[in-house]
């Protein structure tokens, strides 16, 4: 749907902090970023106020580079309105940036691909209170090589079957994944750092959850390629807790949003 005359689509990039929040999209009763985004909005265009994301992200996940796009009257610039929105949310919440977006920008199904960092804490310090609620205190050695040989068989073309709390019948299981591995953190502990066209439900978390068993010697590396396949009937490592996990960015192409949909989804204007 386009925006009318008298509105324009404004594109976000949003951080917050998923401590304290129950996921991205709205529920009734629960304290969500969607949620808050909306009820800001709504306050300073003086009427409802629809905002859609790249995707949602669970309770407790964190964000440094969600995408999100709204319609709202055209006296608001892209500028103003971030600094207003700024002033208005709480402080767990945060607006990057805001630019004018094309006329049918869609968060979501524009996206070509999402990238997430998910840390894990080795050194003591990563109990520290300043570092625990952003990251997995594991504060244990790990076979980083191991872990490595591991992660190298997860790019490409895959079932994630295996890698799914909940299944996506209509769009399949299957995920290409064009970059995925492990950096320094800090001098505390890893980074695992991965980028897809897709991701099913809690993907990453199982990735990093068998990885990580992987280092700790507690299965082999080569699981990972019995666990991509098809008709596996392994079963992955219980999942990282959602604390370390951060949707660091999503990718458009140039000319996202600058025809007509030929699809159905949520709309932008309420």
């Amino acid at each position: 749907m386009a925006t009318s005359s008298d509105r324009h689509r404004i594109r976000f990039t949003i951080h917050y902090d998923g401590r304290s929040f129950h996921g991205w999209q709205v529920q009734p009763d629960q304290r969500t970023v969607q949620g808050e985004l909306e009820r800001v909005l709504a306050k300073l265009t003086n009427g409802p106020a629809a905002v859609i994301g790249s995707g949602r992200t669970d309770r407790g996940v964190h964000a440094t580079g969600q995408v999100a796009a709204a319609d709202v009257p055209v006296r608001w610039t892209a500028q103003a309105l971030r600094r207003a929105m700024n002033a208005l949310l709480p402080e767990d919440v945060w607006v990057a940036d805001a630019e004018p977006a094309a006329p049918f920008f869609h968060p979501r199904y524009d996206a070509t691909s999402r990238s997430y960092v998910y840390r894990v804490g080795l050194a003591s310090e990563a109990d520290s209170p300043f570092r625990a609620p952003w990251c997995w205190p594991l504060v244990r050695p790990v076979d980083l090589l191991a872990m490595e040989r591991a992660t190298e068989m997860i790019v490409g073309d895959h079932s994630f079957r295996a890698f799914a709390k909940a299944g996506q019948e209509e769009r399949g299981d299957r995920c290409t994944v064009t970059e995925a591995r492990w950096a320094p953190w800090e001098g505390i502990g890893l980074e695992f750092h991965v980028t897809a066209n897709r991701f099913l439900h809690h993907m990453v978390r199982y990735l990093v959850g068998t990885l990580v068993d992987v280092g700790l010697g507690q299965r082999p590396p080569e699981v990972m390629r019995a666990l991509l396949a098809e008709d596996t009937e392994l079963e992955t490592s219980p999942p990282a807790p959602p604390e370390g996990l951060f949707l660091t960015g999503v990718a458009y192409p140039a000319d996202a949003g600058m025809k007509p949909p030929r699809r159905r989804g949520p709309q932008l204007v309420p």
